[in-house]
């Protein structure tokens, strides 16, 4: 519930908050961009496969069927594991574009992936003028 007032009180606006509601984001070509931030790994997943049983994967669909820019920030345990042909899906469809990501804690988690949030703003801007911002691979040292 506080979470919710932030929001309405920083947008002006009531979020949306189910399936139905976000799917009216396509229809009504209500968003420039869409950022999923952090994105897990799970979520990763159903994106790359179309499932939209919730409502950010429902909202990234009908977002896309605008061609309009998606911005993904991971947060995934599982980026270089089994969700690593997830990754290579997405990275290759068009309008789906990438926070710069790397490696948090290659010694003690071999396979997770984080993006640097700080990168966002950056992201969100070449996104609008459809290009990926570069370097996407990053070192997280």
């Amino acid at each position: 519930q506080e979470r919710r007032l932030q929001i309405i009180d920083l947008t002006g606006t009531e979020p949306l908050g189910t399936i139905a509601e976000v799917e009216q984001i396509g229809p009504r070509k209500m968003l420039d961009a869409l950022v999923i931030a952090p994105c897990t790994g799970n979520t990763l997943a159903k994106m790359a496969h179309g499932i939209t049983d919730s409502v950010v994967t429902m909202a990234a669909k009908a977002h896309l069927r605008n061609r309009r820019p998606l911005v993904i920030g991971l947060a995934t345990n599982d980026g270089l594991g089994t969700n690593a042909a997830n990754l290579g899906q997405l990275m290759n469809r068009k309008h789906v574009y990438f926070i710069p990501f790397g490696q948090d804690n290659p010694a003690e988690k071999t396979n997770s992936l984080v993006s640097d949030m700080r990168l966002l703003g950056d992201t969100v801007q070449h996104a609008l003028d459809g290009e990926q911002l570069q370097p996407v691979l990053i070192n997280h040292h």
